[in-house]
């Protein structure tokens, strides 16, 4: 006789006798249910369907367990169904992670937008890139300049996490905290132990790549993020809370050194002194290191608000940027995710930030670039005007108009709520200010980013020029005081791209900034 065994939803196991059985009960139970059908249907009701996955398993045990008691099945479990409410865990009230981007090829002004809505989160954190990224903050006249540390270290009431996607030179991570003269830095501050380290070699290893690479170089900062990365990726790589282990580090330090300078001709490595230093900060870093992961989630859970720092740019990034004339990591939004092990219900506003022209460092496409070498054209008004220089390497920035086609394409990949317009004033006495509103190669307008480097480097830029205007709008609080050419351009670069423009840079510190309020960001909204 055929044997058959059925297994429900919630464990349960169903022998089936012979087949003939199985279809006489079978057969009643269908019955029955169009009975049970019909007299509904007599008595003008209305049969009801589960409406919910956790409804229809409940139904589903409900008619296994008459099947069950038909065969004359003696061994049964009732397992009644968890109800929906007890898998969730909802944070305590006024939890949100926000998050702020560069939106274009970097050095956009994101630092100023984190240090000046810091002041209201309890944690800032950094989720990718390591010291290739740099943001200036002017506050009260005194410049700082930030490589590895949050910009959020400046509100002393903020803890700042390093999340496990960043890769970290210590020796300049430990100069960085000690340059400040902000009281209690360390107490504040937080790393991951999964957080990769970056090496004096991978920098030596970094410069080499790009020199070797001649007039086709990228344009790195030498910082030796991309061969960090690349140990990481090798599975070779040591993480900050490998310190605490010292005969597991030294053992993976002086493997790695001898497959670096096995992989890199003329390469020396000063092992021993390398692991003497390491021995010796290895107390201060253990002060600092815990599992961020645990921590960022546990403070979301708490209700605390929590503020991450973008770095670098979403054309920069790995995947979506102009490869290979990229960084090494994901500066788009899923670097929050895979940065800070952080769930991605839990985000909240995502802010893209954009000058009201465009820049970028180094080599790859640039379609909107504008001569700057010289004098009296817009190119070297915006170069000179806008201080256009990096934080990180001291190089001077391309600069070209804004783009929107490269906005259309950061705004679809990172879902921007609201946008933080950088640097108005710097086109303050311009006589025109002209957008890019397309991409056209061979006489047709594109309708996406091309990929091909060949292509972008090849696309004619359809522009619209507006007037422009020459009052100074470095103390302008309120939109409405703009001068009226101003708004307009701000007003349709938000209509081109579709996300509101909240904040709006008129100066270089940390004051000059309008905010428009929170009826600009559609996050905001999605709560009412």
């Amino acid at each position: 006789m055929l044997r058959g065994v059925a297994r429900s939803q919630y464990g349960r196991t169903l022998a089936v006798g012979g087949m003939g059985a199985l279809g006489a009960v079978v057969g009643s139970m269908v019955l029955s249910e169009r009975e049970r059908q019909v007299q509904c249907d007599a008595d003008g009701g209305e049969a009801k369907s589960p409406s919910t996955v956790m409804g229809i398993l409940s139904d589903i045990h409900e008619k296994l367990g008459r099947i069950e008691t038909a065969m004359g099945v003696s061994e049964t479990t009732t397992i009644k169904p968890a109800p929906v409410a007890s898998f969730q865990l909802p944070p305590s009230p006024g939890a949100k992670i926000d998050v702020v981007l560069g939106a274009q090829w970097g050095d956009e002004g994101k630092g100023k937008l984190v240090d000046m809505l810091s002041q209201e989160y309890d944690v800032c954190a950094r989720v990718a890139g390591g010291s290739n990224a740099g943001h200036t903050i002017v506050v009260g006249g005194t410049k700082y300049k930030f490589h590895l540390l949050p910009s959020g270290i400046l509100n002393e009431k903020a803890m700042c996490v390093i999340g496990n996607g960043v890769v970290v030179h210590l020796p300049s991570f430990l100069n960085e905290i000690d340059s400040l003269t902000i009281p209690g830095v360390e107490d504040r501050l937080k790393i991951s132990d999964r957080a990769h380290l970056v090496f004096d070699f991978h920098q030596h290893v970094d410069g080499h790549l790009e020199t070797k690479l001649g007039r086709h170089k990228i344009g790195t900062t030498k910082k030796g993020i991309g061969p960090a990365y690349a140990s990481k990726i090798g599975r070779n790589g040591l993480r900050v809370g490998d310190l605490q282990n010292w005969p597991y580090f030294e053992q993976r330090f002086r493997s790695l050194a001898e497959h670096h300078m096995n992989s890199f001709e003329g390469l020396e490595i000063d092992v021993e002194g390398q692991l003497e230093y390491y021995k010796n900060i290895a107390n201060r870093i253990g002060k600092l290191t815990i599992d961020t992961i645990e921590y960022t989630n546990q403070a979301y859970a708490d209700g605390k608000k929590i503020l991450v720092e973008g770095a670098n740019a979403t054309m920069l990034d790995i995947d979506f940027g102009t490869y290979p004339y990229v960084t090494s990591s994901n500066p788009s939004v899923g670097s929050v995710l895979t940065g800070l092990g952080v769930s991605p219900n839990k985000l909240r506003g995502i802010y893209g930030t954009v000058k009201a022209y465009c820049t970028r460092v180094g080599e790859g496409p640039f379609p909107t670039e504008l001569e700057m070498d010289v004098e009296g054209t817009v190119g070297h008004h915006l170069s000179s005007v806008g201080a256009e220089y990096g934080t990180t390497t001291g190089r001077g920035r391309r600069c070209g108009w804004l783009d929107i086609p490269q906005m259309h394409y950061s705004c679809l990949i990172n879902g921007f709520t609201s946008l933080n317009l950088t640097k108005l004033d710097v086109l303050t006495g311009l006589d025109v200010v002209k957008i890019g509103k397309g991409y056209k190669y061979n006489g047709e307008l594109l309708k996406s980013m091309p990929a091909c480097l060949d292509v972008m480097g090849s696309v004619e830029v359809e522009y619209e020029t507006l007037p422009g205007w020459t009052e100074d709008i470095s103390g302008v609080k309120n939109f409405e005081d703009l001068p009226v050419n101003a708004q307009r351009y701000v007003l349709r670069v938000q209509e081109l791209l579709g996300v509101p423009v909240r904040w709006i840079g008129v100066g270089p510190n940390r004051i000059d900034v309008i905010d428009r309020g929170e009826g600009w960001d559609l996050a905001t909204k999605s709560d009412a």
